[in-house]
């Protein structure tokens, strides 16, 4: 994911693990059943923009909990490494 963080020595970037449980019901016409990234995505997107005639929201839970960088995969470490290193150069 990419994002565009102010970074500041006082504001360095975390590792956190998310959990999202959504449930809606979805007017649609020939989901991709089959291209498994597609359907999520074009769920989420559909989700993002947000209730209307077409979706009606059931269900929204997140989790949110910030890890030990240690618990990150080598290659998370290796971009929080770079994120940081970026925020004292600038």
């Amino acid at each position: 994911m990419n994002r565009s963080l102010n970074q500041t020595p006082n504001n360095t970037p975390g590792v956190y693990e998310c959990e999202v449980h959504l449930k809606f019901r979805l007017i649609e016409e020939n989901l991709p059943t089959r291209d498994r990234e597609q359907l999520i995505q074009m769920l989420v997107d559909a989700f993002a923009y947000g209730s209307d005639d077409y979706l009606e929201t059931i269900h929204t839970h997140v989790d949110v909990q910030e890890l030990a960088e240690l618990e990150a995969s080598p290659r998370l470490r290796r971009q929080l490494i770079r994120l940081r290193n970026s925020a004292y150069s600038a």
